[in-house]
């Protein structure tokens, strides 16, 4: 790579980092370029060199918080295809869990990407397309493999739901939780955490009849 490529993409990256600061801060609407600009330590132009738009910076902000996660914890933790679907399973929630709570990231990181799915603009759209059906895709895939092949689509889909509405609960409700508890989201917490609910998922997957009623337990 070259010198002046490296200082581009150098620009372009503390851009990011900049804008994504200031929308987790301010919100997209109140965000500027000029204050984005500012703190990376760039020319106002370099937005719409590198981006073209604030809409398209955003979009880009969105798309690079989110893969950066993906990339620190991805979904199958090195685990080879040949794993058991229990395990391929844990592997799945201890990354999501550790993508959604991790405190080594950036604090806004997490808190841009609650907002935006608390508040959806465009760039949900495309981020749901190019990287987050792919990940529900897999986990279907493990579920279908946990409940058998002859479970029918909708009940695949409420056990994925249920399994990703378990995870999304800490990230959404973090500060509560720290209050009631007194709970800490450390590696330790957060394995201890991604035990339960593989074992809690897994144990309810078990309990659903081919109807998709609960079996008996009595």
């Amino acid at each position: 790579m070259g010198e002046e490529e490296s200082r581009g993409r150098d620009t372009r990256e503390r851009l990011l980092d900049a804008a994504g600061e200031i929308f987790a801060q301010r919100g997209f609407r109140a965000a500027t370029v000029r204050e984005i600009s500012r703190r990376a330590g760039a020319n106002v132009a370099a937005v719409n060199y590198y981006f073209g738009d604030k809409e398209r910076l955003y979009a880009a902000v969105v798309k690079y918080t989110f893969s950066k996660a993906v990339e620190k914890y991805p979904p199958t933790l090195g685990l080879e295809n040949s794993s058991s679907p229990v395990e391929r399973l844990k592997a799945f929630i201890r990354s999501f869990l550790f993508r959604i709570l991790d405190e080594g990231r950036p604090a806004w990181h997490g808190q841009l990407m609650m907002q935006e799915v608390a508040q959806p603009t465009a760039a949900l759209d495309q981020l749901v397309d190019e990287a987050i059906r792919p990940l529900s895709n897999r986990l279907m895939g493990i579920v279908r493999d946990l409940l058998g092949a002859d479970s029918n689509d909708e009940k695949v889909r409420l056990c994925t739901m249920s399994i990703i509405g378990q995870c999304v609960y800490f990230g959404h409700a973090r500060s509560v939780i720290t209050r009631l508890f007194s709970q800490t989201f450390g590696p330790v917490e957060i394995e201890h955490l991604a035990d339960h609910v593989t074992c809690f998922s897994f144990a309810a997957m078990k309990g659903i009849s081919s109807t998709g009623n609960p079996v008996s337990m009595g």
